[in-house]
This record gives C-alpha cells, sequence and structure tokens, in this order.
C-alpha cells in the first residue's frame, strides 16, 4: 500500500522550505522543544513546521493503530492543538508528554464523534477494535508482528495507550504518566494488566500458528521486532 505524508497545514507559507527548517532544527537557539513551541506560537512558522518534522513519525504511531482510516486528520488536529494552546511548560517539562497528551485527547475526541458519549465514557473497558472495527492495516506481510498489533487493538484502550507509549516510543512511567494526566503507579498497573491481557489473546485466539503459547516475557522481544520494523517502514501516511 503507497502511502503519501499529508502536507503540514502551514508548510505553503514557510519560504526556504525543508533546508531552512533542518537549520532550524540545529541552531542552539531554538532547537529545544519549548522554544520551538514558543516560537511557533509567536508567529514564527518555521518553528512549527520544525516540530512537525521532529514529531510526526511518533504522532503517526500513536494514531495508526487506533484509528486505521482517519488517522492523518488526527495528526493534523493535534499540531494544531499544539499550536492553538494557551498553556506554557516549565523548562524542565516533557514536550513530549505535552504532545501525547493532546493526541490522546484528540483520540477521544475522535471516538466520541464516531461512537457516541454513552459508549466511551469509560476506555477501561472499550477497546479500538470495539470503537473503530476493522483489521490493523499494519504489516500485514509480517504475521506475527501484525497478531500483536491486532492483540493491541482488542484490549481496552487505555491499556493499548500505555503500552504503545512504552514499546514504540520508548516511554517510561513517569512521562506516560505527565501526558495522560494520571499517576506513575496506575501506568504502571495498566502496563501489568495490558501485558497479561496481550499473553491472553496471544496464547489464545491470536495464537501465531506457527508457535507455542505466547509469555508475557515475550512480549517485549515481539515488540521490538514490531518496532524495529516501523523504523525501517515510511510512516502510516509518510515517506522517509
Amino acid at each position: 500500500m503507497k502511502r503519501t505524508r499529508p502536507a503540514f497545514a502551514w508548510r505553503g507559507s514557510i519560504h526556504g522550505g525543508r533546508a531552512d527548517v533542518r537549520a532550524l532544527l540545529s541552531s542552539r537557539r531554538v532547537s529545544d522543544d519549548i522554544d520551538l513551541l514558543s516560537a511557533w506560537r509567536a508567529g514564527e512558522r518555521q518553528a512549527g513546521e520544525a516540530l512537525f518534522e521532529r514529531y510526526f513519525e511518533p504522532v503517526s504511531r500513536f494514531f495508526i493503530n487506533k484509528v486505521p482510516d482517519d488517522h492523518e486528520d488526527l495528526i493534523q488536529e493535534t499540531f494544531a492543538a499544539c499550536a492553538g494552546g494557551r498553556d506554557r511548560l516549565r523548562d524542565d517539562s516533557s514536550f513530549r508528554s505535552y504532545l501525547f497528551g493532546i493526541a490522546y485527547n484528540v483520540l477521544k475526541r475522535y471516538y466520541r464523534r464516531k461512537a457516541g458519549p454513552k459508549q466511551t465514557s469509560s476506555l477501561d473497558s472499550c477497546s479500538a477494535n470495539d470503537l473503530s472495527p476493522g483489521p490493523s492495516t499494519l504489516m500485514q506481510e509480517h504475521e506475527r508482528e501484525s497478531l500483536l498489533l491486532e492483540a493491541l487493538r482488542r484490549i481496552p484502550v487505555e491499556l493499548q495507550v500505555v503500552l504503545e507509549m512504552h514499546y514504540w516510543e520508548r516511554m517510561r512511567s513517569p512521562e506516560i504518566a505527565g501526558a495522560l494526566g494520571i499517576p506513575a503507579g496506575t501506568v504502571r498497573t495498566r502496563m501489568l494488566r495490558g501485558r497479561g491481557r496481550l499473553a491472553q489473546l496471544l496464547s489464545g485466539p491470536l495464537a501465531p500458528r506457527d508457535s507455542e503459547d505466547a509469555q508475557e516475557a515475550d512480549l517485549d522481544d515481539w515488540a521490538r521486532r514490531v518496532r524495529a520494523l516501523m523504523e525501517r517502514e515510511p510512516a502510516p501516511g509518510g515517506s522517509r
């Protein structure tokens, strides 16, 4: 499936093109994420382009296995909300946590629009497959890896979110907690529960045909293989 990277909403008004953006990213003056965000909100559109270049891939990974069809719109909505925000980040805050927090809120709003507020009132029981039905479109040529992605879509969204942040973005519990607005202990509990649910699925209805039952200890290696494939392949909706 050929995938093209969506145009950044502000790209048309940026002079100098991608070379200037790369120069900006390497500039000591505004290479910090929070500095870039402040400059973007102050009207420096190249700073917005730089943040988009830096975080397009992670935000794409956040949405693609939860919303297979409409992820490009949600990526744009996330960056637009980031630009339009009025809240200020402390110098010691994680911009990545802040951005993923916005993405999570965008995801919840999308589910409410699609499925209705009653069904999405509690993401501790609804899965992405419940709220946005359909098989994962990722890595269909890699059976074992696609089974893990499908299993993630079948566990409650709040468990899927923390596991994918941990596996795909290598985020630690405190950073995930900052993004979701929950205690770090709750993040660790959800990760434990999520791994258990994945192990059940991958030992039962989604068990690979050529393997023994999945063990929780094997999931980390399995997830690392998926992450490595994601790094080699173009991001959903994108090209390298």
